[in-house]
């Protein structure tokens, strides 16, 4: 029988020994974006692209056009989707896939610091904007729960003018998750398929696809 000596002894060695074969806790990866692939099945074109240097107009998404009244007024800012600061250092991947008359884009980003979020706040669920030829709005959407990030889903709508013709109308869902330096993003939107209508925006699907890539980033 072991002296309550020993039995401290053996107690300290087998936690010991359980710190030294814990493994460490896995380190976020923008490269593993490329992994929500299996999220699509065979009807879909996916293709990769490996991590590289940011581009804001990539994240950007789709801004306001120039030119057109804002209502309301002051959210401006939030209308024109995610601002990337001067300066501001870091990688970007992604992954994207058609099909079915969708195109989905996954995007992971790294930067130097937290790009700032965009929260439209009370005031800023719905905007909309006019301008010569153009219209259009911005709305707060339903976005997915994701643990210890902020996540935002936005649908745009832009309709413009054509002359002698029907105006040409586009729309784009977009849904950011956000956290600690790391911005993870998925649009979606219709693809132009000539004489035929568009097809409507699988928007669960997009939903799905960003918790499948934050979860793919964290490698968890």
């Amino acid at each position: 029988m072991l002296t309550p000596r020993a039995a401290a002894l053996v107690a300290c060695v087998a936690a010991l020994t359980a710190c030294s074969t814990a493994r460490p806790p896995t380190q976020p990866d923008i490269a593993r974006v490329a992994d929500v692939k299996s999220q699509f099945g065979p009807e879909f074109h996916v293709t990769a692209v490996a991590p590289a240097g940011i581009d804001p107009k990539a994240l950007s998404g789709q801004p306001v056009p120039p030119g057109v009244t804002i209502a309301p007024p002051d959210c401006a800012k939030f209308a024109n989707g995610i601002s990337v600061p001067a300066g501001l250092h870091g990688n970007m991947a992604a992954t994207t896939a058609e099909g079915k008359g969708n195109r989905f884009i996954a995007i992971a980003v790294e930067t130097s610091e937290p790009i700032p979020f965009a929260d439209p706040g009370p005031a800023c669920k719905l905007v909309s904007y006019t301008g010569p030829g153009v219209r259009g709005q911005v709305e707060v959407v339903d976005s997915p729960h994701i643990d210890g990030a902020r996540v935002l889903g936005t649908h745009r709508v832009v309709q413009t003018a054509v002359p002698g013709g029907p105006p040409r109308v586009g729309e784009l869902f977009n849904y950011v998750a956000s956290f600690d330096t790391f911005l993870v993003m998925v649009t979606a939107n219709p693809l132009v398929v000539p004489d035929k209508p568009p097809a409507p925006v699988d928007v669960q699907k997009a939903k799905d696809l960003l918790t499948a890539a934050v979860a793919a980033v964290r490698g968890s």
